[in-house]
């Protein structure tokens, strides 16, 4: 029989051959022990690992060796040295059937690395086979949890446990589904979710089990419901006003104290556009900007104030903090709006010329009269008629209460000194 036809012939019998050179450069392989490249390759690895271990090769070059669950008699090498420095190794499967062909290798060999541990174990609880994802679980190789028993590898409750259910599904004969409890190897408690089902196995109903880690998953889910309720909490209980606004300003949730702010109830707050919330004037064009720098996420954080309008059509200025939410690089989703102060609300009134509000600046500041008008280079006579106008448009009899009017309608600023505009960027600007 010439070297063609043997390999032919091996191709269709349990057995793994190759040839390999000085270095250990793989030059030939063949037979019909494994279905695909990736677990000869595997396969291969573990022999060199082997040889290169103390005490090998064995007497006679011949030993027994364990690989994904199955049992190979090692021969090595077969041959001296041939041309070009090259030896060959044989590989034959013990107790294989060659009459009875391994079926459904490809999806064997995708389960083995598929990131889903699966494990098959005899009723005694030995593992006859497992993938690595599998063994992963238990900060170990394949190789060395193929053979042992549950216990050498689980506690002894978690031990007890498995074997409960190996016995309930050998009993059943059906298959189950169920997410049960582990220790992994940090220590740390696990959890995974899967099926254990019976099949057969040399001629034995045994136990197997395909199942997902879901630690992470379920650890991420707890920590994103204790983020939503400690937000939720923040949103009801703090008495802020605050909504979360969509990209294109509508209002998509709201805090009770947010609908009380425009008299509206929370229901009919939701779903409106916030622009229809607030009320005209000449600064809404650089709210506008600062609004799509924010959604374009050329920033993360806004303060600015606004001038908003209730249902009654009442008019209160706000100190607004507009935040991003997420942290993508593309354009943002949510913003969330928050309301720290706000003015009393009033009817609308004309809006008041910077003289005016630098005039009110002065007179919360304590000036007289006379100190405006030199301050501002007015004569006297201008500033008796702008106060005098200033009364009558915030509906106040004394200077006292003119300046309070200024305060809680939030012409001036609250926290600011020297007395300012509440929009002005700067304390000495007069708009």
């Amino acid at each position: 029989m010439d070297d063609f036809s043997l390999k032919a012939l091996l191709e269709h019998l349990p057995v793994f051959w190759w040839e390999v050179d000085e270095p250990w450069q793989v030059r030939e392989r063949g037979g019909g022990a494994f279905a695909d490249t990736e677990t000869a390759r595997r396969f291969l690895d573990r022999m060199r690992q082997e040889l290169a271990a103390p005490g090998h090769p064995p007497r006679g070059g011949r030993w027994q060796a364990r690989f994904d669950g199955r049992t190979f008699d090692v021969s090595w090498p077969l041959d001296e040295r041939g041309a070009g420095h090259r030896t060959h190794g044989l590989a034959v499967e013990v107790d294989a059937r060659p009459e009875t062909p391994r079926q459904h290798a490809a999806f064997a060999g995708l389960v083995n690395l598929s990131p889903a541990a699966a494990f098959i174990r005899d009723s005694d609880g030995r593992y006859l086979w497992a993938n690595h994802a599998y063994a992963h679980l238990y900060g170990t190789v394949v190789e060395e949890l193929v053979g042992k028993h549950i216990e050498e590898y689980d506690a002894p409750t978690e031990a007890a446990q498995f074997r409960a259910l190996d016995q309930e599904i050998l009993t059943r004969g059906t298959p189950m589904r169920h997410t049960l409890d582990y220790r992994r190897p940090d220590g740390s408690a696990g959890q995974a979710v899967g099926h254990r089902f019976p099949v057969r196995e040399n001629a034995r109903t045994c136990v197997a089990g395909i199942y997902v880690d879901i630690t992470d998953h379920l650890r991420a889910m707890v920590q994103r419901q204790e983020a939503e309720d400690d937000l939720r909490a923040l949103r009801d209980h703090s008495g802020l006003p605050c909504a979360l606004l969509s990209a294109n300003g509508r209002v998509v949730n709201a805090s009770w104290a947010a609908a009380e702010l425009f008299d509206l109830s929370l229901h009919d707050l939701v779903g409106r556009r916030a622009h229809t919330l607030l009320a005209p004037e000449t600064g809404l064009d650089g709210l506008h900007r600062r609004w799509n720098g924010l959604i374009a996420r050329h920033t993360r954080r806004v303060e600015t104030s606004a001038v908003f309008v209730d249902a009654q059509g009442r008019q209160r200025r706000a100190q607004l903090h507009l935040t991003t939410v997420g942290h993508c690089a593309g354009r943002a989703r949510h913003v969330w709006a928050v309301v720290t102060h706000q003015s009393l609300a009033h009817d609308p009134h004309p809006s008041l010329t910077p003289a005016q509000i630098r005039i009110l600046s002065l007179l919360a500041a304590g000036s007289s009269n006379g100190d405006i008008a030199t301050s501002l280079r007015l004569s006297r006579q201008t500033v008796d008629y702008h106060i005098s106008r200033l009364r009558e448009l915030l509906d106040a009899d004394t200077r006292p209460a003119l300046v309070a009017r200024a305060y809680v309608l939030g012409i001036l600023a609250p926290r600011a000194w020297p007395p300012r505009s509440a929009t002005a960027a700067h304390p000495l600007s007069t708009a």
